[in-house]
This record gives C-alpha cells, structure tokens and sequence, in this order.
C-alpha cells in the first residue's frame, strides 16, 4: 500500500492553484463521450449503467491538460483515470467497487483516505468486535493509537486533534441509527486489489492538515459557536432528525460550510485538489496504465474540474503547506484555548463511552 509524501511542518502557506468549480460546471456533461466510449468498448452492462448514473467517469490522458516543465522527465501520468463515486454507508457502493475494479483490472487504486485513516479498511465488521465508538472519517484508529495521536499533534497541532476527537465523538452520534459499518466500500476496495493484484494508494490529504486549515479558517467568534454546538449535539439526550439517519462525512461538511462558509475551501475544494493530484500526478502512479479512484460521490466534480482544468498547476507542496507568524502572546491565548477545548473534548468522550455501557 502506498502513502502520500509526509507533509513537513515548514512548507509555505497554501496557495489555491486551481479555484473550485463554477456553479455551471457539470462532470458528468464534460467527460461523458470519453466514459460512454470506454464503458461500451469493455462490453460490460453493468459499468455501463453506473456511467449513466453519473456513479462512474473516465477521463485520459489527452484531457489532463499541459505536461508541467518543472515535471521529472521520467514521470509518465497515467493513461487513464476512473473515478468511482460512493458511498461509505451503502452496501451498494460495496458492490459496485467490486464490480469496476475487476473489470477494469487497474495498476493502481487511489481511496478517499489517508495514513490515519487507513485502519478503515482492516475494521472488523463482526458485530461482536464492534468497537464502542462507531467507526467513522475522523477516528483515531489503526493498531497504534497512540501513534496515531502523536502524528495528529505532529501535522495538524493539538487543536486540529482536539476538533478531531470532537467530530469523532459527533459523527458516531449522529450515525448511531446505522445499520452499517463505515467505509465498507474502502475495506472492498483493499480486498479486491490484493486479488487482482493492484497498488492501493492512500490519496486523501492527511485529516490533520485538513483539519488545522479549517480551524484556521475560522474567527474566534465562530471556533467559539463550533466548539459549543458540538459539544451540545454530543450531550443532547434528544434524538434529533439527523441520528434517525446516517450522516456522510462529506454531508456532515457541508452541514458546517452552511454555517460557516470559510470552512468549504479546506473541507472539501481543497482536498478535491489533492485527490486529483493522487490520481494523475503522484509518484504511486507514475508510468501507470489505468488508475481507479474510490471516493465519495460529492467530490467527483471538484476532482474531474481539477484534472481537466490543471494547468501544470497541482503541485504537492502547493496542497499541504503551512505556516505560522504567531506571537508569543497570541501562542499563550491559543494554547489555553487549545488546552479548554482538548479538557471538553475528552471529557465529550468519556460521557460517550459511559453511555454505550
């Protein structure tokens, strides 16, 4: 399995290469010849209707845009990309990966997950081992927990942690009424792969970064209102609309970018960004023939916007830097912030946990 360079905590400030789609644009209307003429040359019906559907879209090589000069001579993009739109709670998305990975027979599976996040794909899905926390997008999971936390503080800080612990306590509330497992389309996708033979590449941005951009993101007078009504959906006792149903982590941001809008760039535009970059660009795919990306179904038209459109543009270091101009006095002020926040969220998780005793 192949991980996305570690990001450093030195690189420069981010910069958008590439702006999120305009409202006009429709991924399924810019690449559907391209799909349609791949889907009806394999002879599969079933690839067939999931193009139709809008589920599966191909775009090749000539569509990526202009071959970067700063690119190493010897980087080869792949021929072409498929893009499977899922899921994480249907067992139909489960399905349907099986089915495309094996008829399309890629080099390399690029999944909506990153390094910490890649203990999604080995979580039992016996009942009986079902941990007491549901398993969901910002779980600390994995064999090492306490690994898994060091790298947490390491990339994004204590206060991307500390909102981490938070959502994941939220969003195993929220998709308490769940019949399912989350992420069975990932587990599907890891099994497949290992039978066909193909590379499984972790391709999302790692949820550390993510989160501190978004933390950033917001004033202090909205980190205030977020920090509250997390933690007062966490405590409620009332049953509200959304834990009769389960809640898609790419649902769930947008819920947040409805209220607080700064939040949609580093949620969602810029993590299609990375993901593009996983399936055209980084070195896992280098020489490749044929790549399939496993991702939720709301980022396929930021990510086919971002493959079209890049102008030589998508560049590692551009989607992960960060840098701080702190001061000392700031750095005091946030760190008790920080260390308020981290006390409420551990303490979220203990009355949690107590619950589901």
């Amino acid at each position: 399995m192949a991980a996305g360079p570690t990001p450093s905590a030195t690189a420069a400030s981010f910069r958008p290469p590439i702006p999120p789609p305009p409202p006009c644009f429709d991924y399924r209307a810019a690449v559907l010849a391209d799909t349609r003429a791949a889907a009806a040359a394999a002879g599969n019906p079933a690839l067939a209707a999931l193009v139709e559907s809008g589920a599966l879209v191909r775009v090749p090589r000539r569509r990526f845009g202009p071959v970067p000069a700063w690119r190493p001579p010897d980087f080869v993009e792949p021929e072409e990309v498929w893009i499977l739109g899922t899921s994480h709670l249907s067992p139909e998305s489960v399905a349907d990966v099986e089915r495309v990975l094996r008829a399309v027979q890629p080099d390399n599976v690029v999944v909506e997950l990153c390094r910490s996040r890649a203990g999604i794909m080995y979580v039992s899905t016996d009942a009986s081992d079902e941990p007491l926390l549901k398993s969901n997008m910002f779980s600390l999971g994995g064999a090492k927990f306490f690994g898994a936390v060091n790298r947490s503080i390491n990339l994004g800080g204590q206060s991307a942690l500390a909102l981490r612990l938070l959502l994941a306590v939220f969003s195993s509330k929220i998709s308490s009424g769940a019949n399912r497992p989350f992420g069975e389309e990932f587990r599907a996708a890891r099994k497949v792969s290992e039978d066909i033979g193909a590379q499984l590449v972790l391709g999302d941005r790692p949820i550390e970064i993510t989160l501190e951009r978004a933390w950033k993101s917001l004033t202090w007078d909205q980190k205030t209102k977020l920090v509250i009504s997390l933690f007062r959906g966490i405590t409620s006792t009332t049953d509200t609309p959304d834990e009769k149903t389960a809640v898609s982590p790419y649902e769930l941001y947008q819920k947040l970018s409805t209220s607080y809008p700064s939040l949609l760039q580093p949620l969602i535009h810029e993590r299609d960004m990375f993901l593009a970059w996983s399936l055209k660009r980084s070195k896992a795919v280098n020489k490749s023939k044929t790549v399939v990306g496993v991702v939720g179904k709301g980022h396929m038209n930021g990510i086919v916007y971002a493959l079209i459109s890049d102008q030589g543009d998508l560049r590692f270091r551009d989607l992960v830097g960060r840098a701080s101009s702190d001061t000392w006095v700031s750095s005091l002020i946030k760190g008790l912030v920080r260390d308020t926040i981290i006390g409420l969220a551990l303490w979220a998780l203990y009355e949690q946990l107590q619950d589901y005793r």
